[in-house]
């Protein structure tokens, strides 16, 4: 039962560390935190609509690093709940030595929460 609790106590101090939702984010930009939003799907899908501010990193260009950040965090975000480029792309640049973080819920969930969308 012990075992459980540390192991529990990790994996959530690790999501706390590593992620944010829509909203925590919006506030981040309303405060006017000193980050950089990377919007790793297509750029077409990028200039469709994308969170205010987000630069465009899609898989093709991940090897540039073009407009991450080494000294503040860099949070990613994909399409939806469901799809893993985001945390593939945290994987990549974190190997890179970059502070990295994944909006959960993609632009979806963005969009779902009723958040400005810049086009």
């Amino acid at each position: 039962m012990l075992m459980q609790a540390r192991n529990a106590e990790e994996y959530f101090a690790n999501k706390n560390t590593f992620t944010t939702g829509p909203v925590e984010l919006s506030k981040k930009i309303a405060d006017g935190e000193n980050i950089v939003i990377v919007d790793v799907r297509k750029e077409e899908d990028y200039r469709g609509g994308h969170i205010p501010g987000s630069i465009n990193l899609p898989e093709g260009e991940w090897h540039t690093l073009q407009g991450l950040c080494t000294d503040v965090p860099n949070i990613l975000y994909c399409y939806t709940p469901t799809c893993h480029l985001a945390s593939k792309a945290a994987q990549c640049f974190a190997r890179q030595g970059f502070h990295i973080m994944e909006m959960e819920g993609g632009f979806q969930a963005w969009k779902e929460a009723g958040l400005e969308v810049e086009k």
